[in-house]
């Protein structure tokens, strides 16, 4: 069966991967790509191996992180074994048929790509992290493997929109401690104390701000569209229980 997957115009092997074309059931059909939920183990080993072999790559060179919304940055010169995932919420390889996996629930998913110099990156941007500094983080890993971050092309995947991401003063605030400024990246909400974030928006001023040649957002909507991905806000709203993540990736040519 075939993995349908999004691209975004990087000259790398590279996707924004979808809920289907896996093999996984109920909450989690069908291309959970997350190793770290209540899934079977099986079902999301073969969908990560279909979500590899859709961009040309054997299973075990998709690698994954242990993310925890966090700044670290993992420079990645080999596999490494499955149970041995880096705590860090981001990639950097300068190492050809490496494919560098972020699992992704509503977050924004980014992947970098400085084709001159051979580098590429992915990173895990929720709003703690995308405030934190997650992606200076990993520009700043990429130039120290030899890229120039005025070379560096940036694709957002997709993550959860601004109608969708209803949050409260404290995501606000956090944001605002940050840079008055980023009050314009927040509208006025539903209810009373509360604003809708747009994160893809923040996401991309941030990469804007660091210098990076060319940054788009892929423009879809996880919350918003069932069919087609996995939402943890949306999970929440029905009233919680576990749930399954797409995957976004992306490996230097071989």
């Amino acid at each position: 069966m075939s993995v349908p997957f999004l691209t975004a115009g990087l000259a790398a092997p590279h996707g924004f991967f979808t809920r289907a074309g896996g093999v996984s059931t109920g909450r989690f059909a069908s291309l959970n790509c997350s190793l770290s939920g209540r899934d079977d183990a099986e079902a999301v080993r073969t969908n990560r191996a279909r979500a590899a072999d859709a961009l040309g790559l054997p299973a075990d060179a998709l690698l994954g992180l242990t993310q925890v919304h966090g700044t670290a940055v993992a420079e990645v010169a080999a596999p490494w074994p499955e149970g041995a995932r880096p705590e860090a919420d981001a990639m950097v390889t300068n190492r050809p048929g490496l494919l560098l996996g972020i699992v992704t629930g509503d977050c924004a998913p980014v992947l970098f790509l400085d084709a001159d110099a051979g580098v590429a990156g992915a990173a895990h941007a929720g709003w703690r992290g995308a405030v934190a500094g997650i992606i200076e983080a990993t520009l700043a890993a990429m130039e120290r493997l030899g890229a120039r971050r005025e070379r560096i092309a940036a694709a957002i995947g997709p993550c959860i929109g601004q109608a969708s991401y209803e949050v409260g003063p404290d995501l606000r605030d956090a944001v605002l401690a940050r840079a008055a400024s980023d009050a314009r990246y927040f509208a006025p909400g539903r209810r009373p104390d509360r604003w809708q974030f747009d994160l893809a928006g923040y996401c991309l001023a941030r990469l804007e701000a660091a210098g990076v040649a060319r940054a788009a957002w892929i423009g879809r909507d996880t919350l918003a569209e069932e069919d087609s991905f996995f939402s943890h806000r949306r999970s929440t709203l029905s009233g919680g229980g576990p749930i399954g993540h797409q995957l976004s990736a992306i490996a230097l040519p071989g």
